[in-house]
């Protein structure tokens, strides 16, 4: 009898595993939507995410993990003024409009590298958080998502280029 009770909770916490699961693996395949079609369903421009996703997976409590090809991750410039850096995966949740617990993307700030921790959306602002300091941003200059290297302006890094060849 003491067996029988091991064996269900043995099937019973498979069952439950594989479930689990089945939920990850969905939530992602679910339309074979992009990480960047993903982002707009959660209020957010596709531009806070560079160009070249591998593959995501989405949680049903909203946890996600993004994968960039490489091992060196992403790096560009804002505006000339901000130097961004995606690692090869990032994570966090999101929310309609939030992003809380962000791992993997940070901003260069004098000579130190500052982990993003949340990114929230109120109206047509974007805030970005660094521990208690937060920058925001109009939401049209995401519209796109930048390029490793060069960011939203890989157009003039080309012009730049030639010209100096």
């Amino acid at each position: 009898m003491a067996k029988n009770r091991h064996l269900v909770c043995l099937l019973f916490l498979l069952t439950a595993a594989a479930a689990a699961a089945a939920a990850t693996v969905s939530a992602a395949a679910a339309g074979n939507l992009t990480a960047y079609e993903m982002l707009e369903r959660y209020m957010f421009p596709r531009g806070i995410l560079p160009q070249g996703v591998q593959r995501y997976v989405l949680r049903p409590d909203g946890s996600f993990e993004v994968f960039f090809p490489g091992s060196g991750g992403c790096e560009f410039r804002v505006g000339g003024r901000y130097l961004l850096r995606y690692e090869r995966r990032i994570a966090g949740t999101a929310r309609a409009g939030s992003i809380r617990g962000l791992r993997g993307v940070s901003v260069k700030v004098l000579f130190l590298w500052l982990g993003i921790d949340e990114v929230d959306r109120t109206g047509d602002q974007l805030s970005f958080r660094v521990g208690p300091l937060a920058a925001s941003f109009p939401l049209r200059k995401f519209a796109q998502s930048p390029r490793c290297r060069c960011g939203f302006d890989c157009a003039a890094a080309g012009d730049a280029a030639v010209a100096a060849s």
